[in-house]
């Protein structure tokens, strides 16, 4: 699936493909420097749901951001930087596990269009609910994205992994 955007001069959402996975490192390590994630764990989500990656390029192929999600369990989240076996036989929503646009780009509108495409596509499958972690104080950006902060028992000791500003999201899709 391809998220279009105004003008072919501009990035453009597509499936992200195994030789994309060198850019999605680079921009996670710009967007993210204080929860890095290696190659071989964005590898392993793409290949356990390549439905659910995304990748924003140029014409010249140039990874300039990306989106990871994949079928997970109700106020669960994966440590980072690890790998899954498989994904869960009880899932229950679409767990975005990463969304990141590189520095240079962010405000052009590139995120609104790949969440909505994520939810149509999340809903088309049977799930109701995408949840997150948010880190790098980005609770905002994603209550402006339909989610909002919830506080399960037991989720604050999961998140510690990810930092004192970590909160679990969910967004309900219908």
């Amino acid at each position: 699936m391809s998220v279009p955007h105004d003008t072919s001069t501009q990035p453009i959402w597509r499936a992200m493909t195994e030789a994309d996975l060198d850019g999605v490192v680079e921009v996670a390590q710009l967007s993210f420097p204080d929860h890095p994630e290696d190659l071989a764990c964005f590898a392993n989500r793409l290949a356990l749901n390549p439905s659910g990656c995304f990748a924003l390029a140029g014409d010249d192929g140039k990874v300039v951001g990306y989106l990871v999600a994949y079928p997970w369990q109700r106020y669960a989240a994966p440590a980072l930087n690890t790998q899954i076996e498989a994904l869960p036989d009880q899932a229950d929503g679409i767990y975005l596990h990463d969304l990141a646009i590189h520095p240079d780009l962010r405000g052009g509108g590139y995120t609104r269009p790949v969440v909505e495409a994520l939810a149509e596509q999340s809903l088309a499958a049977g799930y109701n609910r995408l949840s997150l972690v948010a880190v790098n104080n980005a609770s905002g950006f994603w209550e402006r994205n339909g989610f909002r902060v919830m506080n399960p028992e037991g989720m604050a000791a999961k998140l510690a992994s990810y930092g004192d500003d970590a909160r679990y999201m969910e967004r309900e899709l219908a």
